[in-house]
């Protein structure tokens, strides 16, 4: 039995598939080379994290997506030129994951990097990090989209 989970990113190169694979492993191994034509390839050891990982990789990019989508209309309705926001949105979100990617330090600590006590970024993340804020929301929706996962798999 071989279940893989890949992501929309894929189509450029850039996805994760999640592979179990309970399988020879010579099986194994050419389903990661031809998985890795199109991003990276994580190998579970579990097949009861499958619903899991589709709740935050398989669906997350539609998680940025929405992100992106927010951050723009809410540039928007700061003023901003709609083309304007958008790449602002964009950009931000690329460099951001740039920089995650090529440095080795917590995302927690980047965040608390760039952000000055009383400053603009601080009175956002009062906002986004409050009981009901990005977590609480992430959370319930990853809780919802395993349950979904769960459900379609029955």
């Amino acid at each position: 039995v071989m279940r893989a989970m890949p992501n929309t990113p894929a189509a450029v190169g850039k996805g994760i598939t999640a592979l179990f694979a309970d399988a020879p492993q010579r099986v194994r191994d050419l389903a990661t080379q031809l998985l890795t034509a199109v991003g990276q390839v994580v190998h579970l050891q579990d097949e009861g994290l499958m619903d899991a990982v589709t709740a935050v990789s398989g669906s997350g990019p539609a998680y940025v997506f929405l992100l992106v989508e927010a951050m723009s209309t809410a540039g928007i309705k700061a003023g901003l030129p709609d083309d304007l926001a958008k790449e602002l949105a964009m950009a931000t979100v690329c460099g951001a994951v740039a920089l995650m990617a090529a440095v080795d330090t917590p995302p927690s600590v980047l965040r608390e990097n760039v952000t000055s006590k009383g400053g603009t970024t601080a009175a956002a993340l009062a906002v986004l990090m409050a009981d009901d804020g990005l977590e609480a929301l992430m959370t319930k929706a990853v809780a919802a989209a395993k349950a979904r996962s769960i459900a379609l798999g029955n």
